[in-house]
Protein backbone atom coordinates (compact mmCIF):
# COMPACT_ATOMS: atom_id res chain seq x y z
CA UNK A 1 0.00 0.00 0.00
CA UNK A 2 3.06 2.23 0.12
CA UNK A 3 2.42 4.96 -2.43
CA UNK A 4 2.68 8.72 -2.71
CA UNK A 5 -0.77 8.68 -4.27
CA UNK A 6 -3.60 9.39 -1.83
CA UNK A 7 -5.92 6.38 -2.11
CA UNK A 8 -9.63 6.06 -1.55
CA UNK A 9 -10.27 2.92 0.46
CA UNK A 10 -13.54 1.40 1.66
CA UNK A 11 -13.62 -1.05 4.55
CA UNK A 12 -16.84 -3.09 4.62
CA UNK A 13 -17.40 -5.12 7.80
CA UNK A 14 -20.20 -6.78 9.70
CA UNK A 15 -19.65 -5.36 13.20
CA UNK A 16 -18.23 -2.34 14.98
CA UNK A 17 -14.67 -3.41 16.03
CA UNK A 18 -14.14 -5.69 12.97
CA UNK A 19 -12.44 -2.84 11.14
CA UNK A 20 -10.03 -2.45 14.06
CA UNK A 21 -9.36 -6.11 14.83
CA UNK A 22 -8.61 -7.14 11.25
CA UNK A 23 -7.32 -3.94 9.61
CA UNK A 24 -6.86 -1.35 12.34
CA UNK A 25 -3.08 -1.36 12.12
CA UNK A 26 -3.19 -0.91 8.34
CA UNK A 27 -5.58 2.03 8.70
CA UNK A 28 -3.47 3.66 11.42
CA UNK A 29 -0.27 3.24 9.38
CA UNK A 30 -1.74 5.11 6.40
CA UNK A 31 -3.63 8.13 7.83
CA UNK A 32 -3.32 10.17 4.61
CA UNK A 33 -5.58 7.83 2.65
CA UNK A 34 -9.30 8.53 2.40
CA UNK A 35 -10.81 5.78 4.55
CA UNK A 36 -14.54 5.08 4.55
CA UNK A 37 -15.77 2.34 6.88
CA UNK A 38 -19.14 0.65 6.40
CA UNK A 39 -20.41 -1.38 9.37
CA UNK A 40 -23.53 -3.37 8.52
CA UNK A 41 -24.82 -4.21 12.00
CA UNK A 42 -25.63 -2.59 15.36
CA UNK A 43 -26.73 0.91 14.32
CA UNK A 44 -29.57 0.69 16.87
CA UNK A 45 -27.18 -0.45 19.61
CA UNK A 46 -26.56 2.91 21.27
CA UNK A 47 -23.44 1.77 23.11
CA UNK A 48 -21.74 0.01 20.17
CA UNK A 49 -22.71 2.71 17.65
CA UNK A 50 -21.30 5.47 19.85
CA UNK A 51 -18.06 3.54 20.31
CA UNK A 52 -17.85 3.03 16.54
CA UNK A 53 -18.10 6.78 16.01
CA UNK A 54 -15.33 7.34 18.56
CA UNK A 55 -13.16 4.75 16.82
CA UNK A 56 -13.61 6.59 13.51
CA UNK A 57 -12.09 9.69 15.09
CA UNK A 58 -8.99 7.76 16.21
CA UNK A 59 -8.70 6.04 12.83
CA UNK A 60 -9.13 9.40 11.02
CA UNK A 61 -11.82 7.80 8.90
CA UNK A 62 -15.36 8.54 7.82
CA UNK A 63 -18.01 5.89 8.23
CA UNK A 64 -21.62 4.78 8.53
CA UNK A 65 -23.57 1.98 10.20
CA UNK A 66 -26.43 -0.26 9.13
CA UNK A 67 -28.72 -2.39 11.25
CA UNK A 68 -28.87 -5.90 9.79
CA UNK A 69 -30.06 -8.59 12.17
CA UNK A 70 -27.26 -9.59 14.54
CA UNK A 71 -29.09 -11.37 17.35
CA UNK A 72 -27.67 -14.36 19.24
CA UNK A 73 -29.77 -16.91 17.30
CA UNK A 74 -28.80 -15.78 13.83
CA UNK A 75 -30.49 -17.13 10.75
CA UNK A 76 -28.96 -16.74 7.28
CA UNK A 77 -29.90 -13.44 5.66
CA UNK A 78 -31.20 -13.22 2.12
CA UNK A 79 -28.25 -12.38 -0.13
CA UNK A 80 -30.09 -9.46 -1.72
CA UNK A 81 -30.81 -7.94 1.70
CA UNK A 82 -27.09 -7.80 2.48
CA UNK A 83 -26.23 -6.49 -0.98
CA UNK A 84 -28.90 -3.79 -0.84
CA UNK A 85 -27.69 -2.62 2.57
CA UNK A 86 -24.14 -2.29 1.29
CA UNK A 87 -25.32 -0.27 -1.70
CA UNK A 88 -27.43 1.94 0.58
CA UNK A 89 -24.52 2.72 2.90
CA UNK A 90 -21.51 2.80 0.58
CA UNK A 91 -20.85 6.03 -1.34
CA UNK A 92 -21.56 5.66 -5.05
CA UNK A 93 -17.98 6.24 -6.17
CA UNK A 94 -14.98 4.34 -7.47
CA UNK A 95 -12.49 3.12 -4.86
CA UNK A 96 -8.83 2.33 -5.31
CA UNK A 97 -9.23 -0.50 -2.83
CA UNK A 98 -11.92 -2.31 -0.82
CA UNK A 99 -11.17 -4.33 2.32
CA UNK A 100 -13.67 -6.84 3.68
CA UNK A 101 -14.14 -10.22 5.35
CA UNK A 102 -12.90 -13.46 3.86
CA UNK A 103 -15.20 -16.17 2.49
CA UNK A 104 -14.29 -18.35 5.50
CA UNK A 105 -14.44 -15.50 7.99
CA UNK A 106 -11.57 -14.75 10.33
CA UNK A 107 -12.32 -17.45 12.89
CA UNK A 108 -14.55 -20.45 13.44
CA UNK A 109 -17.16 -19.16 12.76
CA UNK A 110 -19.40 -16.14 12.11
CA UNK A 111 -22.16 -16.32 9.54
CA UNK A 112 -22.41 -12.55 9.04
CA UNK A 113 -18.73 -12.28 8.11
CA UNK A 114 -19.15 -14.86 5.35
CA UNK A 115 -22.35 -13.23 4.10
CA UNK A 116 -20.66 -9.82 3.87
CA UNK A 117 -17.79 -11.31 1.86
CA UNK A 118 -20.12 -12.93 -0.65
CA UNK A 119 -22.21 -9.78 -1.00
CA UNK A 120 -19.18 -7.55 -1.62
CA UNK A 121 -17.66 -9.92 -4.18
CA UNK A 122 -21.00 -10.36 -5.96
CA UNK A 123 -21.54 -6.59 -6.16
CA UNK A 124 -18.00 -6.14 -7.48
CA UNK A 125 -18.52 -8.86 -10.06
CA UNK A 126 -21.77 -7.27 -11.22
CA UNK A 127 -20.20 -3.78 -11.45
CA UNK A 128 -22.53 -2.42 -8.79
CA UNK A 129 -19.48 -1.35 -6.81
CA UNK A 130 -16.18 -0.56 -8.50
CA UNK A 131 -12.63 -0.82 -7.24
CA UNK A 132 -9.15 -1.48 -8.60
CA UNK A 133 -8.54 -4.20 -6.02
CA UNK A 134 -10.23 -6.18 -3.28
CA UNK A 135 -8.39 -7.40 -0.18
CA UNK A 136 -10.02 -9.89 2.19
CA UNK A 137 -8.85 -10.38 5.77
CA UNK A 138 -6.54 -13.42 6.04
CA UNK A 139 -6.74 -14.98 9.50
CA UNK A 140 -7.30 -18.44 10.97
CA UNK A 141 -7.82 -19.95 14.42
CA UNK A 142 -7.02 -23.62 13.76
CA UNK A 143 -10.69 -24.54 14.16
CA UNK A 144 -10.83 -22.81 17.55
CA UNK A 145 -7.47 -24.23 18.64
CA UNK A 146 -6.09 -20.74 19.28
CA UNK A 147 -6.98 -17.07 18.96
CA UNK A 148 -7.16 -15.81 15.36
CA UNK A 149 -3.78 -14.98 13.87
CA UNK A 150 -2.66 -13.51 10.57
CA UNK A 151 -1.82 -16.07 7.89
CA UNK A 152 1.87 -15.57 7.14
CA UNK A 153 1.64 -16.96 3.61
CA UNK A 154 -1.17 -14.63 2.53
CA UNK A 155 -0.54 -12.26 -0.38
CA UNK A 156 -0.01 -9.37 2.02
CA UNK A 157 1.42 -9.85 5.52
CA UNK A 158 2.79 -7.20 7.82
CA UNK A 159 3.91 -7.30 11.44
CA UNK A 160 2.73 -4.20 13.26
CA UNK A 161 5.17 -1.92 15.05
CA UNK A 162 4.81 -1.69 18.80
CA UNK A 163 3.52 1.87 18.50
CA UNK A 164 0.81 0.98 15.97
CA UNK A 165 -0.23 -2.19 17.79
CA UNK A 166 -0.62 -0.31 21.08
CA UNK A 167 -2.90 2.24 19.37
CA UNK A 168 -4.92 -0.61 17.91
CA UNK A 169 -5.07 -2.39 21.29
CA UNK A 170 -6.26 0.80 23.01
CA UNK A 171 -9.03 1.09 20.42
CA UNK A 172 -10.23 -2.40 21.34
CA UNK A 173 -9.85 -2.13 25.12
CA UNK A 174 -10.58 1.55 25.73
CA UNK A 175 -12.58 2.94 22.84
CA UNK A 176 -14.64 -0.22 22.33
CA UNK A 177 -14.42 -1.09 26.03
CA UNK A 178 -13.49 -4.77 25.82
CA UNK A 179 -11.76 -6.17 28.87
CA UNK A 180 -8.12 -7.17 28.44
CA UNK A 181 -9.08 -10.79 29.21
CA UNK A 182 -11.99 -10.78 26.75
CA UNK A 183 -11.88 -12.66 23.44
CA UNK A 184 -11.34 -9.37 21.62
CA UNK A 185 -8.64 -8.25 24.03
CA UNK A 186 -6.82 -11.55 23.78
CA UNK A 187 -7.21 -11.73 20.01
CA UNK A 188 -6.02 -8.26 18.85
CA UNK A 189 -3.56 -9.48 16.18
CA UNK A 190 0.08 -8.40 16.27
CA UNK A 191 0.23 -8.76 12.49
CA UNK A 192 -2.30 -8.16 9.72
CA UNK A 193 -2.72 -10.13 6.52
CA UNK A 194 -4.89 -9.99 3.42
CA UNK A 195 -5.73 -12.06 0.37
CA UNK A 196 -5.33 -9.77 -2.65
CA UNK A 197 -7.63 -9.91 -5.68
CA UNK A 198 -7.21 -7.88 -8.85
CA UNK A 199 -10.49 -9.01 -10.42
CA UNK A 200 -13.89 -10.34 -9.25
CA UNK A 201 -13.47 -13.67 -11.02
CA UNK A 202 -10.57 -14.64 -8.77
CA UNK A 203 -12.32 -13.31 -5.67
CA UNK A 204 -15.34 -15.49 -6.42
CA UNK A 205 -13.31 -18.73 -6.58
CA UNK A 206 -13.08 -19.30 -2.78
CA UNK A 207 -16.84 -18.76 -2.49
CA UNK A 208 -17.65 -21.25 -5.27
CA UNK A 209 -15.20 -23.76 -3.83
CA UNK A 210 -16.86 -23.52 -0.43
CA UNK A 211 -20.36 -23.92 -1.92
CA UNK A 212 -19.22 -26.95 -3.94
CA UNK A 213 -17.82 -28.53 -0.79
CA UNK A 214 -21.13 -27.94 1.00
CA UNK A 215 -23.02 -29.54 -1.87
CA UNK A 216 -20.70 -32.55 -1.94
CA UNK A 217 -21.03 -33.00 1.82
CA UNK A 218 -24.82 -32.91 1.50
CA UNK A 219 -24.80 -35.45 -1.33
CA UNK A 220 -22.49 -37.67 0.68
CA UNK A 221 -24.83 -37.53 3.65
CA UNK A 222 -27.71 -38.47 1.37
CA UNK A 223 -25.90 -41.32 -0.37
CA UNK A 224 -28.11 -43.39 1.91
CA UNK A 225 -30.73 -43.04 -0.83
CA UNK A 226 -28.59 -44.98 -3.28
CA UNK A 227 -29.88 -48.10 -1.54
CA UNK A 228 -33.70 -48.16 -1.80
CA UNK A 229 -34.47 -49.32 1.71
CA UNK A 230 -37.19 -48.23 4.09
CA UNK A 231 -34.76 -48.81 6.96
CA UNK A 232 -32.25 -46.41 5.46
CA UNK A 233 -34.92 -43.76 5.08
CA UNK A 234 -36.04 -44.26 8.66
CA UNK A 235 -32.44 -44.02 9.83
CA UNK A 236 -31.97 -40.68 8.08
CA UNK A 237 -35.23 -39.38 9.49
CA UNK A 238 -34.35 -40.35 13.06
CA UNK A 239 -30.91 -38.82 12.61
CA UNK A 240 -32.48 -35.55 11.50
CA UNK A 241 -34.73 -35.58 14.57
CA UNK A 242 -31.65 -35.88 16.79
CA UNK A 243 -30.11 -32.88 15.02
CA UNK A 244 -33.31 -30.92 15.58
CA UNK A 245 -33.73 -31.85 19.24
CA UNK A 246 -30.07 -31.40 20.17
CA UNK A 247 -28.84 -28.43 18.15
CA UNK A 248 -25.70 -28.29 20.29
CA UNK A 249 -24.38 -31.04 18.03
CA UNK A 250 -23.98 -28.42 15.36
CA UNK A 251 -22.51 -25.64 17.50
CA UNK A 252 -22.03 -22.82 14.99
CA UNK A 253 -23.22 -24.94 12.05
CA UNK A 254 -26.83 -24.69 13.24
CA UNK A 255 -26.94 -21.15 11.84
CA UNK A 256 -26.50 -22.54 8.34
CA UNK A 257 -28.83 -25.56 8.51
CA UNK A 258 -31.82 -23.78 6.99
CA UNK A 259 -29.82 -22.61 3.98
CA UNK A 260 -28.23 -26.03 3.46
CA UNK A 261 -31.55 -27.87 3.84
CA UNK A 262 -33.32 -25.62 1.36
CA UNK A 263 -30.59 -25.30 -1.24
CA UNK A 264 -29.02 -28.75 -1.23
CA UNK A 265 -30.75 -31.36 0.90
CA UNK A 266 -34.42 -30.77 0.11
CA UNK A 267 -34.13 -31.15 -3.70
CA UNK A 268 -32.10 -34.35 -3.34
CA UNK A 269 -34.47 -35.84 -0.78
CA UNK A 270 -37.55 -35.01 -2.83
CA UNK A 271 -36.01 -36.48 -5.96
CA UNK A 272 -35.02 -39.64 -4.10
CA UNK A 273 -38.44 -40.05 -2.52
CA UNK A 274 -40.13 -39.74 -5.91
CA UNK A 275 -37.75 -42.28 -7.42
CA UNK A 276 -38.33 -44.74 -4.60
CA UNK A 277 -42.06 -44.28 -4.81
CA UNK A 278 -42.04 -45.20 -8.48
CA UNK A 279 -39.56 -48.07 -8.35
CA UNK A 280 -40.51 -49.96 -5.20
CA UNK A 281 -43.86 -51.70 -4.76
CA UNK A 282 -43.60 -51.28 -1.01
CA UNK A 283 -44.12 -47.56 -1.39
CA UNK A 284 -47.51 -48.03 -2.97
CA UNK A 285 -48.82 -48.61 0.52
CA UNK A 286 -49.81 -45.81 2.84
CA UNK A 287 -46.42 -46.10 4.56
CA UNK A 288 -44.78 -43.75 2.09
CA UNK A 289 -47.31 -41.04 2.89
CA UNK A 290 -46.50 -41.35 6.57
CA UNK A 291 -42.78 -41.18 5.84
CA UNK A 292 -43.11 -38.21 3.51
CA UNK A 293 -45.27 -36.43 6.05
CA UNK A 294 -42.59 -36.94 8.69
CA UNK A 295 -39.93 -35.66 6.32
CA UNK A 296 -41.83 -32.49 5.45
CA UNK A 297 -42.52 -31.95 9.13
CA UNK A 298 -38.81 -32.22 9.92
CA UNK A 299 -37.95 -29.72 7.16
CA UNK A 300 -40.52 -27.37 8.63
CA UNK A 301 -38.97 -27.68 12.07
CA UNK A 302 -35.50 -27.02 10.69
Amino acid sequence: MNSKHRKSIAVIVAHPDDETLWAGGTILEHPLNDWFIVCLCRASDCDRSERFKNALVVLKAKGIMGDLDDGPDQQPLDEKVVEDEILRLLPDTHFDLILTHDSAGEYTKHLRHEEVNKAVVTLWQNDKITANELWTFAYEDGNKAHFPKAIDYANIFESLSEKIWLKKYKLITRTYGFDESSWEGETTPLAEAFWQYKNPHHAMKPILKKENELEKDSEKELSIFNTPSIENLKSLYYKSKVYILDKSIFNYEVNCITMVATKYIEPIVKKSLNKLEKELRIFKTSNIETLKSSYYESIGIV
